[in-house]
């Protein structure tokens, strides 16, 4: 979400004439955009405030703004707090961003705008052209969550859940094919809940999906993140149908305990998420998937951790996210009891040795194969490629004859934790 947010807010200051300038001293406005996700994110921001003072100390002071979740949730407390701040806006917000500028360099005055207008927002934003020329681009179809999970700032944050409308997700995810660019990744906080109502018509994911497949130059389509309660059997079939939808699916889990997961207010169990990754291997045999674990979570015994580690050794998730539990303000967890930080540490490292090991052994299962990667860039450096496979893996390759946005096979000679090592080649050596 914050990479979409950051580039449209980009877009938006492209129209007044600022431009990006990778020597921060030479900065007449600073834009620093958060993520609530983060351990400690509030007092990260703070740090990185403190690091530019420093940078301009005895220089001309910026515009400094502080935009996204954090923002949201300290509102005007931030400035309040840090003087060097001069404007916080919400993530429903930054369509105002221009004005808030402009309006700031006229008056010097400080600005707090964390209100919810999100309809706003997109209605503003898809007036103004993406400046992206990259072959792989986000587009932000949904918002906020309705499920309120007891750990998370998101419905405090971001909102209820707002569906944009479909045909002007469908304009964006043309205008950026007709821009070059050749997979379209669908994000939102509950990608998979949207649903949008038009003059007694009803479009979900799936509906979506499918229109999107029509659109000739665009080869691939993922989307992320997911709420295990949304993938309804429809969407499920989209793996198997669709010839442009990749099979591999991010789909947070958080913990393998039911007990657990009922503190955490997830609304789902263990015996439903497997039903889901049931089904959908049996749609697509050739489906891997990632998830999300929150170690600690306040009640965690150690029978909850145990329960969470067979789940991540049962279904071998290729890669994963995996963080301590940490109180965010406001949310129903916030005040429970934490558990001893050095047994939270102890489990944490257990726990990401696991996913650590699935991640080593499924790269490793791909060489001698040969994997379709989608060519994004060439590195320079390195007289190498870059690429991603279908299931999102980034992989460095040799070749003569490659060109970006073309879809090629590579055979993997090596590996490491994070990507794939391998060159092009033009015949099949070995099925994958």
């Amino acid at each position: 979400m914050n990479q979409y947010d950051s580039e449209r807010m980009y877009d938006s200051i492209s129209l007044i004439d600022f431009k990006k300038t990778n020597d921060i001293s030479k900065a007449d406005c600073y834009l620093l955009n958060t993520c609530h996700i983060r351990e400690k994110a509030t007092e990260k921001v703070y740090d990185e405030i403190g690091r530019v003072k420093k940078v301009f100390r005895n220089l001309k002071k910026p515009m400094v703004i502080v935009t996204g979740c954090v923002a949201q949730a300290e509102s005007d407390e931030m400035i309040k707090r840090e003087a060097y701040i001069d404007t916080v806006i919400g993530p429903q917000s930054y369509h105002k961003i221009n004005d808030t500028i402009l309006s700031y360099f006229r008056k010097k005055e400080k600005i707090d705008i964390t209100e919810f207008d999100v309809v706003n927002k997109f209605d503003y934003l898809q007036k103004i052209k993406r400046n992206t020329n990259k072959i792989s681009n986000y587009i932000t179809i949904q918002e906020g969550c309705d499920k309120f999970c007891n750990f998370c700032v998101v419905p405090y944050t971001r909102g209820a859940e707002y569906s944009r409308p479909f045909w002007q997700i469908l304009n964006e995810a043309e205008d950026l094919v007709n821009s070059g660019s050749k997979e379209i990744i669908l994000i939102g906080q509950n990608v998979n809940a949207y649903n949008f109502d038009e003059n007694g018509k009803n479009y979900r994911l799936t509906y979506l999906i499918k229109e999107l497949e029509k659109i000739k130059e665009l080869k691939r389509i993922r989307f992320t993140t997911s709420h295990p309660k949304d993938m309804t059997d429809d969407l499920i079939e989209c793996f198997g149908k669709g010839k442009k939808l990749m099979p591999f699916l991010h789909l947070p889990v958080q913990s393998g305990s039911n007990k657990i997961l009922k503190l955490m207010n997830r609304k789902h169990d263990i015996k439903y998420y497997l039903s889901i990754i049931s089904k959908l291997k049996k749609i697509n045999d050739e489906i891997k998937f990632s998830s999300d674990f929150i170690v600690g979570y306040p009640g965690e015994e150690e029978i909850d951790f145990k329960d969470t580690i067979n789940l991540i050794d049962k279904l071998k998730f290729i890669n994963s996210y995996s963080f301590l539990f940490s109180p965010r303000p406001g949310t129903p967890s916030a005040k429970k009891l934490n558990i001893n930080p050095k047994l939270l540490k102890n489990r944490l490292e257990i726990l990401q040795e696991y996913l650590f090991n699935n991640q080593i052994n499924n790269n490793k299962n791909f060489v001698g194969k040969l994997t379709k990667i989608l060519v994004e860039n060439k590195i320079e450096k390195q007289g190498k490629f870059f690429g991603r496979n279908e299931y999102m893996m980034p992989v460095i390759f040799d070749s003569d004859i490659c060109k970006e946005g073309e879809i090629i096979d590579v055979e993997v000679l090596s590996y490491n934790k994070i990507s794939l090592f391998g060159k092009h080649v033009r015949k099949q050596v070995k099925a994958a």
